[in-house]
Order: C-alpha cells, then sequence, then structure tokens
C-alpha cells in the first residue's frame, strides 16, 4: 500500500490523499459503507460500484463464524465471494468480540461463545491475522482489546497494554505481501495512555492508524478532544482512520482536525428505519406531510433514485415495509455520502473548506423533521 498526500487545506488540518492498493485507489478523506456479512444490507456490489463507492469495509469476526473463513478462501478469497474487484478493509472484529457478554479475556487471547449456536471459540492475534489473511482483505487491522466501560481507568489501561502486545505479535505474525496491516491506537479518553500507546504502535511499525475505543459511550465533546490530542500526535505521512463514526456534520469535524478515512452501518441503518440524508439535512421519509409529495427525496440529488421517484412513492413502501423502499432509501443515502466526500475534497481543494462547513452545519441545524 502506498499513501501520499496531495493538498492541505491552509487553515485547518484537512487534506486530500490518496492510499493505493493492489486492487485500486482510494481518494481520502473517504466515507467507507458497511458490508459486515460481505455485504451492504440491501444494495448489491453492482449497486456499489454504480454510486461510485471505492472501498467497503467487511467483519472477521463474523465471517469466521458464516460461511467460515474456508469457504471464503477456497472460493478465492473476499473479492471474487462478493464481486467487488475494488479494494476492502477487514475489521479484526476485536470491538464485537469484546462487545460480547461471556468473554473471557487472557494475556494469549480471548475466549468467547458464539451467539449462533453457542460453540467456543479461542483467538489470537496470530488467528486473527490467519482469519483475516483467509479473507484476503487489502487492510487489515490488527486484533485489539476495545473496552467495554470508557470511563473506567483501569479497564482501559489493560485494554492499552493487550493491544500494544497483540499489536507487535500481529505484525511479526502478519505476512502476506499484498495486504497492509494496520494498527489500531487505544486508551480511552486519557491523554496518558493514548500517548503512550501511540508511541509503543509506532515503535512497531505502520503505515496506517485506527483510532479505536472511542464512540462507546463517552460524551461527543470528550470524543473530539481526545481524537484533536491523538491527531497532534500521529506521524503526518501515514493514514489516520477514525473507525466507527460516519454521520456527515461528524465527518466534517474530523475532516477539519486530519482525519482520512471513516466507516459507519449507520447511513444504511437509518435508511431503513426511514430516515433520508439530504443536502438540507436528515429528513423522516415515513412522516405524514410526504404522504402526496411528488418532488424527489433530495432536490438537489441525481442519483437514479430521486431522478425516478418520488417522496410519497418511498414513503408509501417503507410504511407497508415492502423491500423495495429500503433498497431505493439505502442506495439514495450511500449515494449522497459518496458525493458528500467528493465535496469535501473539493472544497479542500478549493480552500473553501471551512465556508463549506459552516453551510452545512447551519443547514442541518436550521432543518426541522
Amino acid at each position: 500500500m502506498e499513501f501520499k498526500i496531495i493538498k492541505k487545506d491552509k487553515e485547518t488540518k484537512a487534506r486530500i490523499g490518496e492510499i493505493i492498493t493492489s486492487d485500486g485507489k482510494v481518494k481520502t478523506p473517504c466515507f467507507i459503507p458497511v458490508a459486515t456479512l460481505a455485504n451492504v444490507k440491501t444494495l448489491t456490489s453492482e449497486d456499489l460500484k454504480d454510486i461510485g463507492v471505492e472501498i467497503l469495509i467487511t467483519n472477521a469476526y463474523h465471517l469466521y463464524l458464516k460461511p467460515g473463513v474456508e469457504i471464503i478462501e477456497k472460493i478465492g478469497g473476499i473479492h471474487r465471494f462478493m464481486n467487488w474487484e475494488r479494494p476492502i478493509i477487514s475489521d479484526s472484529g476485536g470491538f464485537q468480540i469484546f462487545s460480547l457478554e461471556d468473554v473471557k479475556i487472557e494475556e494469549n487471547g480471548v475466549i468467547f461463545k458464539s451467539k449462533l449456536d453457542g460453540s467456543t471459540h479461542f483467538i489470537t492475534p496470530e488467528k486473527s491475522i490467519e482469519i483475516q489473511e483467509k479473507i484476503g482483505a487489502d487492510i487489515i487491522m490488527a486484533f485489539d482489546y476495545c473496552p467495554k466501560n470508557w470511563n473506567n481507568y483501569e479497564e482501559v489501561k489493560k485494554s492499552l497494554e493487550l493491544t500494544i502486545k497483540w499489536a507487535k505479535r500481529c505484525k511479526e505474525f502478519h505476512k502476506k505481501y499484498n495486504q497492509e496491516l494496520f494498527g489500531i491506537i487505544q486508551g480511552g479518553i486519557y491523554k496518558e495512555l493514548r500517548k503512550k500507546c501511540i508511541e509503543e504502535i509506532e515503535k512497531i511499525g505502520f503505515n496506517g492508524y485506527g483510532i479505536g475505543g472511542l464512540s462507546i459511550g463517552e460524551p461527543y465533546d470528550e470524543t473530539m478532544k481526545i481524537t484533536e490530542y491523538i491527531i497532534r500526535n500521529l506521524p503526518e505521512n501515514k493514514v489516520r482512520y477514525f473507525m466507527g463514526i460516519g454521520m456527515p456534520l461528524q465527518i466534517l469535524e474530523l475532516v477539519e482536525i486530519g482525519i482520512d478515512m471513516f466507516d459507519c452501518g449507520m447511513i444504511t441503518h437509518i435508511a431503513r428505519t426511514g430516515s433520508t440524508l439530504t443536502w438540507k439535512g436528515k429528513i423522516n421519509i415515513k412522516a405524514g406531510k410526504y404522504k402526496d409529495d411528488s418532488s424527489p427525496l433530495d432536490q438537489d440529488c441525481n442519483c437514479f433514485v430521486c431522478r425516478n421517484y418520488t417522496k410519497s412513492y418511498i414513503r408509501h413502501l417503507i410504511n407497508t415495509k415492502e423491500i423495495t423502499g429500503l433498497i431505493l432509501n439505502s442506495y439514495h443515502n450511500v449515494y449522497f455520502m459518496v458525493k458528500f466526500m467528493e465535496m469535501v475534497r473539493e472544497k479542500i481543494n478549493k480552500g473553501e473548506f471551512i465556508k463549506f462547513k459552516k453551510e452545512i452545519e447551519d443547514d442541518w441545524k436550521r432543518k426541522v423533521e
């Protein structure tokens, strides 16, 4: 993998970059749709290609349990399995494993029971890398310990210590030449822990860093404070990846301080429950006021949904629980995010990012659903 910074904003820490992998290029800042089980819910790989999505993220924990990584490997890897020739990230699944109820944490790894059939599994850092190598993603993540409690200092400290030890083992075990391994920074909202983690992870040597252990319940202002601190202490020439956040206003704040990559399942999740993203704000398409509205979801959108369907029709489909409604709204929301990130990059390039950020914030905060 190669990462190059193309342009920096003069007023902020925002920057335009490009990640080059064996399966293609990704322009940053970028939003990464979540394909947990090798699909973005309700959308095909062809839909995502048509939209212009450049990269997806899948989840090693979920694919390990079902269908099983041996099946994916036998088919020819994740790209062939899901008919996606562009870059893919695989999350190690650490967050999902540690969020389970019955988890035993040991120095060598984690013992947990599958929610699918109750079977017991032991995942070590080496096992996590083996799983991800079999999946065959372009970028894989080190196995980390994500604490359950954001304000428990002792637990966060333990997560930091194991994350560092496991990162070393992941790096030593990883041998697949055409995959890039990213490290993950833990340490909660505690500056001294984040600084220690950054120093130790940097010694191991990674070309990209996932920022983990945030958006797990802490106040959002604490999220922003510690993220800004992390960015100040990370090397400038490495990819900065905020894991698990991806709504437009959050992205603008994080791009401003220098984040390059975002993933979030919320974009398609809210689409399936009736929320639509527009350039003027988020709307509830199920609302009665759209019952006979013949306008598109977004007057400023050029996706095939907005060119061909009305608010009235999509409202009807979602309210009657028709799958087509979920598909159309999901397609639009992902299309919106791709175009939103294109606009972010364009405004950084033109030196107009701050003005653009303020305009979007004003429109979204003024909107009453």
